[in-house]
Parts: structure tokens; sequence; C-alpha cells
């Protein structure tokens, strides 16, 4: 495991936890966090045993979003060189915060928000990226860049329309507000509400165990091709499935599942 800072990781089987482990100030992202969050994902991602992620928060809140006192120079606020003359660094810059994301999306693995408290600009750009979101009945989510002058660039704009619809991630984005968790979940942006922070946990433990008791090989096969048919036509999704399958339906998963089946047990999948 990486020597992180702001982010954990926890491991329970076949499920790796990746925490965002600065509660003191409500888990908010600057400079160290854009460090080694990608870093993190990239871990869990490429762990041969970490089947399903969830990723969490410790303290009062999933995540404050961005920290503006720390990452206003990063974002080229601190003067009239980082705003005249750095357009291109910002670029840049923008662009490899985006990538801490996109890595979520793109990883075959699935992954699991489970967001409480606060879940501020930032911190729904990383819920958006994720598979399935999960939330405790206390969570406040915004989409609140636009209450600062930001046009939101992480993500949500371009993710919540297929999850939301246009209309709603319009008004979210115009507006700023805060929803809580029932709206959220009313507008489709949840999967489901908890209680609180430990029924949540138990639910993403549970949810993750359940999907992870199945072939990786398959789970990881239906993301991608989730992934591949969005946009797509669906005969061209189609194609893209059979080629797929064709490549790696004869596995050895396959074979257990068979086994499995014929003598009345549970199927021991192990990735191959």
């Amino acid at each position: 495991m990486g020597n992180y800072k702001v982010i954990a990781i926890e491991k329970k089987g076949h499920v790796a936890w990746l925490w965002l482990n600065n509660p003191d100030k409500l888990n908010v992202m600057g400079k160290m966090f854009w460090e080694e969050f990608p870093q993190a994902v990239r871990e869990v991602a490429g762990d041969p045993e970490a089947w399903v992620v969830v990723v969490a928060a410790k303290g009062r809140a999933f995540s404050a979003g961005l920290d503006l006192k720390t990452m206003g120079g990063f974002i080229g606020m601190d003067g009239a060189e980082g705003m005249l003359g750095g357009r291109h660094k910002l670029l840049q810059e923008i662009l490899g915060l985006q990538e801490a994301f996109t890595l979520i999306e793109e990883s075959p693995k699935p992954f699991i928000a489970a967001v409480h408290g606060f879940c501020i600009g930032g911190g729904l750009d990383l819920m958006a990226a994720c598979d399935i979101r999960l939330a405790a009945a206390d969570a406040v989510i915004s989409l609140r860049e636009a209450r600062i002058a930001i046009v939101a660039d992480l993500g949500s704009l371009q993710r919540l329309p297929a999850i939301i619809g246009k209309g709603m991630l319009r008004e979210l984005a115009f507006t700023g507000k805060d929803i809580d968790a029932a709206r959220a979940k009313e507008i489709k942006l949840l999967n489901e509400v908890y209680p609180d922070q430990n029924a949540l946990y138990a639910a993403a433990e549970k949810l993750a165990s359940e999907i992870a008791a199945n072939s990786p090989l398959v789970v990881q096969g239906i993301k991608q091709v989730l992934n591949y048919g969005e946009g797509k036509s669906a005969r061209d999704a189609l194609r893209y499935v059979a080629t797929w399958n064709s490549s790696f339906l004869l596995s050895e998963d396959l074979m257990e599942a068979f086994q499995a089946f014929a003598q009345k047990r549970p199927a021991e999948f192990k990735g191959r």
C-alpha cells in the first residue's frame, strides 16, 4: 500500500475501501489530495485481488470540495502572471485534475461511492465518476461552482446528464443549490439512502460483497461493455459485446460456474 497522508486504503477480502482521510478539514481537495488520490486509484485498480472498490470518507463529511485556500496559486489566482501569462499552464493543470476522476470511470473495476455529510463541488464530481452511489440521510450535495464564479470542470457537467437528465443537471448547475439525500435519490443521483453512516457502510460492504461474489472477469466486462455502448448505436454496442464474449467467454470461471451449478454449491471464482 502507498504511504498516504490524506488517503487510506483498506482491504476486506476482494473489496478495497478507498478512504478520503483528511477529516479535520472536511476532506477538502487540496494539493496533497490531487497528488495522492490518482495514485491510490491506480493502486486499487491495479490490485488483482481487489475486485470492487468502495470510495468513502473519514470524519463528518465526504468532501467539502476544492480547497480554495491552498489551491489558489495552483489554479492561477496568485497575481497578474498567473492570470495573464499562464493560460496554457492552467489548462494543463485542469486536465491533470480531471484525470483523477476519469481514472475511476475508465477503470474496468466497479466503484461504489458511499457518501455522508457534505458532498460539495469536487465531491460531487468524484461521486459522479463512480458506478453506484449510496448515501446516508445526512448527505448534503451541491454542484456549487456557480456560486464561486467557476464553471464546474471536473466531470459533473459531462457525467450527470446520463444520470439525472439534462434539465435537473442545469437546475443544479445554474443555481449551485444544496439538495438533501432524499431529493438526490428522487432525481436518481443516488441508488439508495440509509439512516446513518453506520448503516451506509454496512450496506456498501454488503453490495460490494455481492458484486465480488461474481466472476471479476464478467463484472469488469460488463462495465467495459456499458462504457463502450454510451453514445453508440445498439448495433455497434452489440458487435462490441460479441467480440468481448468471443475472447473471454470460455474462461476458468465459466467452467467453475457450470460445475458449481451441477454440484449445487456456491461458485468460487478466481478471475481466470
